[in-house]
This record gives structure tokens, sequence and C-alpha cells, in this order.
């Protein structure tokens, strides 16, 4: 009788632990659960909205001959033999924002040139054309980060440099000339243009984050910032418009981006 007592009891503590330990797991999985769900709602609290399909270019307009999403990826490509005439975009269609920030990742083929327009329009002589702020991407490291105006005023800051877009006054001439704004004022140099440049990764994903805030334009690469514009210029500069990405007439290419998404500020 004593050894059935304890045999029962010993089934019975088996019993427990085997409960105690299905318990634990399934408790494990909620905190997991919970902890992805915090993350996504933390996310939405920032007030980001992605800006990608998964596996559509839904919300874009674009050449589909050359952009195409897969798995999350969008991906911009020239092949050989296809090479282009003119600039192509593939363009937005979720609004014209003037104050936001916007976030992605991005990778780049050696010879790939490519960038982010914002607060741009149609450069309507040409199919998806834009004209307008650009933050600048290129496979050799030369122009990531700087803010370029696309069919606009040109360069209005290289990387490293903090700038001031003057106002065009009476008698004043500005122009684009060596493929840079005349207008311009270096206010500052932001850092180390090796130190800049070796923050960029070649041919491996990078994040990218532009804030635009009233006339004040900030380009930072994995963290980094890389240019700043404030453009006084009140007959040249543009409050809000389109957002679109960038293939670049040259040799074949390929950019991709990843995890793009916008906060609106106002």
């Amino acid at each position: 009788m004593k050894k059935l007592k304890n045999l029962a009891y010993s089934s019975m503590c088996l019993s427990a632990l085997l409960l105690a330990t299905a318990c634990n797991g399934n408790t494990s999985e909620k905190k997991a659960e919970v902890g992805q769900d915090s993350t996504i709602q933390d996310s939405e609290e920032q007030g980001f909205v992605s800006m990608l399909d998964q596996n559509s270019l839904n919300g874009w307009e674009g050449d589909s001959t050359i952009w195409s999403m897969k798995e999350g990826v969008l991906s911009g490509e020239i092949k050989p033999g296809a090479e282009l005439k003119n600039n192509t975009f593939l363009i937005w269609k979720g609004g014209e924002p003037g104050d936001f920030v916007l976030r992605a990742k991005f990778k780049i083929s050696d010879k790939g040139n490519s960038g982010i327009n914002y607060r741009s329009e149609r450069f309507t002589e040409l199919p998806y054309a834009l004209k307008g702020y650009q933050a600048d991407i290129d496979g050799k490291k030369n122009y990531t980060g700087q803010n370029y105006e696309e069919r606009k005023r040109t360069t209005l800051a290289y990387r490293g440099e903090r700038t001031e877009i003057r106002e065009i006054e009476d008698g004043l001439v500005a122009e684009a000339k060596g493929n840079a704004w005349t207008n311009r004022r270096v206010l500052d140099t932001i850092d180390n243009l090796e130190t800049l440049k070796n923050a960029i990764k070649s041919e491996d994903w990078n994040d990218i984050e532009i804030v635009a805030e009233g006339n004040k334009l900030s380009h930072f690469v994995n963290g980094k910032l890389m240019s700043e514009v404030i453009d006084n210029d009140s007959k040249n500069k543009n409050d809000k418009g389109l957002i679109g990405v960038q293939v670049h007439v040259g040799p074949p290419m390929k950019i991709e981006y990843k995890d793009m998404q916008i906060k609106i500020l106002k």
C-alpha cells in the first residue's frame, strides 16, 4: 500500500512538473508576442507610417519595367542594353507633405546613382520626372548625403556642409554654376569629410533619414548628419511637394530600398 501511495505521489509530481513546464512555455510565447506587439505599438505611437507594400508597387507611380517590389524590398534596376536617356522616378502617391521625417534603408551598386526627392513637383516635359530637393545617393560615395536640387538650383549643400540659401535681392545674380547654386553660403562644417564618407557602407544596407522642418532640411546617413540646408530663398524654395525615388542616367545599376516610413509633422 505504501508503495502504491508513493507511486501515485510521484505521478502527481510528474504531472505538475509537466504542467508547469507547459505553462512556462506558454508564458514565454506570450511574452514574445507581447514584446512584438509592443514594438509595433511603439512604432505607431511615434507616428510613422509604412510607405511600401510587401510585394507590389501599390501607392506608387512609375515605370514598372525598372521598378519592382518583392518581399519588402523595392528595386530599381537598369540592365545592360536598356540604359536610360533621362532620369526617372518612382513617385509616391500618398500626398505632398511639407514638414516630415522620412526613414529608410538603401543599398546601391558600385556604379549606381539614385536619390530620394521630396517637396518636389512634376517636370511635365518627361514621364515620371521630378524637380526639387534630393537626398543624393551614389555607389561611389562621392555625393551620398548631399542636398542636390533636381532640375532647379543644383547643389545646395555638399556633404559635410551646413549652408544658407540666401534671398535673391534686387540686383543680385543667382544661378547654377559649376553644378552648384551661387547664392549659397556655407555657415559651418559638420564633420571631417573622410569620417562622413567612411560612415557609408559600400554595396550594403545603409540607414537614411530626411528631416524637413520649416526652411531647415537635414540629411542623415547611418545616424550621422551629412548635410543641412537653411533655405531662405522665397522665390525658389518649396514648402511641400511630392516624394520619389530615382534611377539616374548612366551605366547599368541597381538601387534597393526597404523599411521606408514617414512621419508627418504638420
